[in-house]
């Protein structure tokens, strides 16, 4: 009985760790993941290095993503030339037909894949709330995340530093 309650605490002292790694201000490499974008080409983590990237989760059914899109796209337009790129990732449930038919109407300027099975949100923390949006640095780790719409002051500034490091 001793050995089994040794177990279960040990047990939980690494599940605790292992999820306050995670889940603290601290940063973490951002996990191994293929993006499928809308024009059927495929970018991966790694091909986010070298660059401060923005990783939207989102849904055209999400109305705080949709009221945020706009601020999302004038951050990439301000930012691109200096190594700044955003990647949208459309949830699972969202519509192929919805999100290519958003996507063309609202011109968005950057990258948009869709997550057709959900692995990818199952990989960045599994994902369930949108927006939920990650700053991932010029190395590829996670330095931010945000549930909600960001404070884009808050998140100017966040890239700012970053493209200056």
């Amino acid at each position: 009985m001793k050995r089994i309650l040794l177990s279960l605490a040990a047990a939980a002292l690494v599940a605790g760790a292992a999820g306050a790694v995670f889940w603290s201000a601290g940063a973490s490499a951002a996990p191994p993941s293929t993006f499928v974008l809308l024009d059927g080409s495929r970018q991966s983590t790694e091909d986010l290095k070298g660059k401060v990237t923005l990783v939207n989760f989102w849904a055209t059914s999400c109305v705080t993503c949709v009221a945020e899109m706009p601020r999302i796209v004038s951050t990439y337009d301000k930012y691109k030339a200096q190594g700044y790129d955003t990647l949208a990732v459309a949830m699972s449930y969202d519509p192929p037909s919805y999100v290519v038919h958003f996507t063309e109407t609202r011109k968005l300027p950057f990258k948009v894949a869709i997550d057709n099975t959900g692995a990818v949100a199952k990989a960045w923390g599994d994902v369930q709330l949108t927006p939920t949006t990650y700053v991932v640095d010029k190395q590829g780790t996670i330095v931010k995340r945000y549930v909600g719409e960001p404070d884009f002051a808050e998140l100017h500034k966040l890239i700012e530093k970053l493209l200056a490091a």
